[in-house]
């Protein structure tokens, strides 16, 4: 099953302070987790954040799995991500 990827105001936000290779990056990763989200996420012990994170080099793209959508709800530096909350 394929998923189909929404992002939230604040993600959008987030991406747009990267730099393009940055931005390009996530994006073609994610693109190739669509097929299989779970396999590649690891579940957020707290989870008033989200439910998973994806981990993409030093980044981590934080999200949720609703029916057969992925909704991005931030991505941000891995050391800064978790303090932003």
């Amino acid at each position: 099953m394929k998923y189909s990827l929404t992002y939230t105001e604040r993600a959008i936000k987030d991406i747009k302070k990267f730099e393009a290779n940055i931005k390009k990056r996530i994006g073609k990763t994610l693109l190739r987790y669509v097929e299989d989200p779970l396999k590649h996420a690891e579940k957020l012990t707290e989870s008033r954040m989200g439910e998973y994170r994806f981990r993409i080099g030093n980044y981590s793209v934080i999200f949720d799995v609703e029916g057969n959508e992925i909704v991005v709800l931030r991505v941000g530096h891995r050391k800064d991500i978790y303090r932003k909350f």
